[in-house]
């Protein structure tokens, strides 16, 4: 581990039990979870800026602000949350793995936000939580899910799982593909080394779900899939 991860981590340790204490007290204020989501946005902001990383977003289409999305990003880094929730000027809810629940005060206030856990090695209670993230998107809110399931090696875009296509179907709002680049060389997977750099987002035109089959989501998948690959860069394609 680096000295510069080595003196960022008390830092990152510290402002995240902050955070998430006064996340749980703006959740219990604000029963939508709003509140809680933008100072979840500033513990990200925060963090980015003391680790010297840069996020750059670029909108291929203007977003409507009364519509509620399903956001699919690829993901290849801890430092893809960090760049989507400080940077993503938008209110939406993280579909995400079980186990960020139980990390003391930061789950409790994930849950108080509204974010919804997902258990993949149990198909009925992954099941639930897809049908829990369609109705929040049904009644307004914003859903972001990783299609890949699980962090991916730089320059690699995973295979995708069919759980979020489903739960787009059911919802019958557009999916908004999210191509994430610079995150891996950052923290690579499975790293804690911090390398200080930038990120690029780019936030694709919103692909339409309605008349989609939750049996039949293949051509959908495929068609995100492309619009995430067409703006995902990898460290050769940043060379000069």
């Amino acid at each position: 581990m680096s000295l510069r991860t080595l003196l960022f981590l008390p830092i990152f340790l510290m402002l995240t039990f902050f955070f998430s204490l006064a996340s749980i007290a703006a959740a219990l204020s604000d029963s939508t979870g709003n509140r809680a989501h933008r100072m979840a946005s500033r513990w990200a902001a925060t963090l980015l800026w003391l680790s010297r990383v840069r996020v750059r977003v670029t909108y291929l289409e203007p977003l409507d602000p009364g519509q509620s999305y399903l956001f699919a990003a690829n993901h290849q880094s801890a430092y893809d949350i960090l760049a989507l929730l400080g940077k993503l000027k938008f209110q939406f809810r993280w579909l995400a793995k079980e186990s960020l629940f139980k990390i003391p005060f930061m789950g409790y206030a994930m849950a108080r936000v509204g974010y919804i856990p997902i258990n993949r090695g149990n198909p009925k209670s992954a099941y639930k939580s897809l049908l829990t993230a369609a109705e929040k998107i049904k009644g307004g809110t914003s859903v972001l899910i990783f299609p890949e399931g699980t962090r991916q090696p730089p320059n690699h875009l995973g295979e995708f799982k069919k759980g979020g296509f489903i739960l787009a179907a059911k919802a019958g709002r557009p999916m908004v593909p999210i191509s994430i680049s610079g995150s891996g060389q950052v923290m690579p997977q499975k790293s804690y080394r911090l390398h200080p750099g930038t990120i690029e987002l780019v936030i694709g035109k919103p692909i339409p779900t309605a008349g989609v089959s939750p049996k039949a989501v293949e051509p959908l998948m495929e068609q995100v899939r492309e619009a995430i690959q067409q703006h995902f860069k990898t460290s050769e394609d940043s060379r000069p």
